[in-house]
């Protein structure tokens, strides 16, 4: 009798052993993928890292503010309103300014011009600007144009082909941008001219606005797709694709296939031969979780992300490598 209970011990303790080895195993197989909020999350706390914050008396009249970067910011306060009612007493600025192709991938705010036919393409940008009046937490409006004098080496030099956008958000959190239409204060299109070494813009309202032109290459375009590892999809991750020798423009792929679990760039506006980037993004642990591979572009490509890939970098290391690509 001891000897049975010996033996039906022995079997027991077996099959708690096994049974706790494989459920050990199986929870070490769980892979825990980011929300959609959490990813969206890291890129808000990028952009909350670079906004200014100005404050100024509505009553002064005719403002200049410095930027960090040494941006000079002209507003009327005479012409601010809310509901359409004259504002006066103190006003909160909050500024943003994107010259790098490291924080407009943190930021989500990437470079892609809306064309006429409603496609989108890269741009080259002199800077990416956010202004926004508040006064007691309430958003104002304005009657007359902001100023913004920017200097021209802070993207590479002056360039006379550049004009004046406006961000639009979608109901996703991205922002393209679309060409404003306004003539400038001399009679050139877009609300931007250069002088020496600055590019002077004429902002109609707060916002987005962006200094830019389209990138420009003569050769065959195509479309491609990117792969990227299993468990993300166009609301946990984002691809990027950075040309190389173009330090302030950042393509993205905007569009997703969930069937066939691709992001595209459906277009058909990269340049066949085109040496670039593609940077995949996403959150781990409240970093950024990134991969970046180098690719030639060929006709209708697909570009493979593995998990292998992947690195983890804080947003300051991720910017950096960013920034770095030739």
């Amino acid at each position: 009798m001891n000897s049975i209970k010996h033996i039906l011990g022995t079997l027991v303790l077996t099959t708690l052993l096994f049974t706790s080895c494989n459920k050990n195993n199986d929870d070490a197989d769980i892979k825990i993928y980011p929300t959609a909020e959490e990813f969206a999350n890291l890129q808000d706390e990028a952009l909350e890292s670079i906004t200014q914050n100005f404050e100024f008396n509505a009553e002064d009249g005719w403002i200049n503010l410095t930027s960090e970067n040494g941006v000079n910011i002209g507003i009327n306060g005479s012409c601010l309103t809310l509901n359409g009612n004259a504002v006066t007493g103190t006003v909160d600025l909050e500024f943003v300014e994107l010259f790098d192709k490291g924080s407009m991938l943190t930021t989500n705010k990437p470079t892609m011009g809306i064309l006429p036919n409603g496609d989108k393409a890269l741009l080259i940008s002199g800077g990416e600007f956010f202004i926004e009046a508040t006064q007691n937490g309430e958003v104002l409006e304005t009657t007359c144009n902001i100023q913004l004098g920017i200097p021209t080496d802070l993207t590479g030099g002056a360039d006379n082909d550049m004009t004046l956008w406006n961000g639009i958000i979608d109901d996703e959190g991205n922002l393209a941008w679309e060409e404003d239409k306004r003539d400038g204060p001399q009679g050139d299109g877009g609300g931007v001219f250069t002088e020496g070494n600055q590019y002077y813009a004429f902002i109609g309202d707060f916002g987005w606005s962006n200094v830019d032109r389209f990138y420009n290459d003569p050769r065959p375009k195509t479309t491609i797709l990117v792969d990227v590892p299993e468990g993300y999809d166009n609301t946990n991750c984002s691809v990027f694709l950075s040309y190389d020798g173009e330090d302030t423009g950042l393509a993205n792929l905007d569009t997703y296939d969930p069937v066939g679990e691709l992001f595209s760039e459906h277009y058909g506006q990269i340049p066949i031969g085109l040496e670039c980037h593609v940077i995949f993004v996403t959150e781990e642990a409240n970093d950024w979780k990134y991969a970046i591979k180098a690719a030639t572009i060929v006709e209708d490509g697909v570009i493979t992300i593995t998990e292998g890939d992947t690195s983890i970098a804080t947003q300051a290391q991720l910017e950096a490598a960013i920034n770095a690509l030739p």
